[in-house]
C-alpha cells in the first residue's frame, strides 16, 4: 500500500489506498469519518506515479481532514462506555451475566473477550428495545411491519424496505433513548409514507413530538458510537 511522504518534519506518512474505477474520470480523494481511511481513486488506465503526485498536491487538505476524523475508543476495564444514554465505567464481574451496578457495566471473563460480550450483550438490549419501541409506533399507525433486523450500519441509522422490512444500528443502544425511539418512529414512519415529503413528517410529529431534539443529538454526537471497536485492534 503506497504511502505519501511528509514535507514537513514532524508529520507522519499518510497511508494511501487505490481504487481503481472503469467509472472514474478524474482523481479523487476521500477521508473516511469513521476510520481515517484515506481512499483514492483513479481511472483504470491511469498511471499510479500521477494519481500519487495529485494526492501529494493535496497533502494539507488530507492532513486537515484527518485532524477532524473523531479518534478510536478502546474497550477495557475502567473505560467509560456509553448505554443507553449513560457512561458506565466497564469493569470484571462475576457469574455469567453481565450487569449494570450503580455506574458500572459488569462484565464476565478475561478482558480480551471484552469486545465479543460486550457487542453480544449490546446487540440483544438494542433488538428487545428496537422491537418494543416499533411494535408500539406500528400500532399507533396501524400498519404491522413485516421484520425487523440488526446490523451495523454506517452510513444510516435504520431503513426500512417497501415490503415492510425494518432495519436499524444495534449501536442505538448506545444513544439516550429518546435517540433510538425517534430512529424506531422515522423508520415506522415510512410504512405510511415511503419519502421524506410534508407527509411523511407530519407522520413522524404524530408518532413521536419533540423528535427534533434526538433527531438534532443523532447529527451532532451520533458519530461517536462508531468510535468504539469491537472487532479487536
Amino acid at each position: 500500500m503506497p504511502h505519501l511522504p511528509p514535507t514537513q518534519p514532524g508529520h507522519a506518512p499518510i497511508e494511501i489506498t487505490l481504487r481503481r474505477s472503469a467509472r472514474a474520470r478524474r482523481f479523487s480523494l476521500r477521508v473516511s469519518r469513521l476510520d481515517g481511511r484515506v481512499t483514492l481513486s483513479l481511472p483504470t488506465r491511469a498511471r499510479e506515479s500521477d494519481a500519487l503526485a495529485f494526492a501529494h498536491a493535496q497533502e494539507s487538505w488530507i492532513r486537515r481532514a484527518l485532524e477532524a476524523v473523531p479518534g478510536q475508543a478502546a474497550l477495557r476495564w475502567g473505560a467509560a462506555f456509553p448505554l443507553e444514554g449513560r457512561l458506565l465505567r466497564l469493569a470484571p464481574g462475576d457469574g455469567r451475566l453481565i450487569r449494570a451496578e450503580a455506574d458500572s457495566l459488569l462484565i464476565p471473563g478475561a478482558e480480551d473477550l471484552l469486545p465479543r460480550r460486550l457487542s453480544a450483550y449490546l446487540k440483544l438490549r438494542a433488538r428487545d428495545r428496537l422491537a418494543a419501541a416499533s411494535d408500539r409506533y406500528a400500532a399507533a399507525l396501524g400498519l404491522p411491519y413485516r421484520s425487523l433486523t440488526l446490523r451495523d450500519t454506517r452510513s444510516r441509522w435504520g431503513s426500512c424496505t417497501h415490503d415492510g422490512r425494518l432495519m436499524y444500528s444495534w449501536r442505538l443502544i448506545m444513544a439516550p433513548p429518546a435517540v433510538l425511539d425517534y430512529v424506531a418512529a422515522h423508520e415506522v414512519a415510512h410504512l405510511a409514507q415511503m419519502n421524506h415529503s410534508a407527509a411523511f413528517w407530519a407522520e413522524v410529529t404524530r408518532l413521536c413530538p419533540g423528535y427534533a431534539a434526538p433527531r438534532g443529538w443523532l447529527k451532532a454526537q451520533g458519530q461517536g458510537l462508531h468510535a468504539w471497536r469491537f472487532d479487536g485492534p
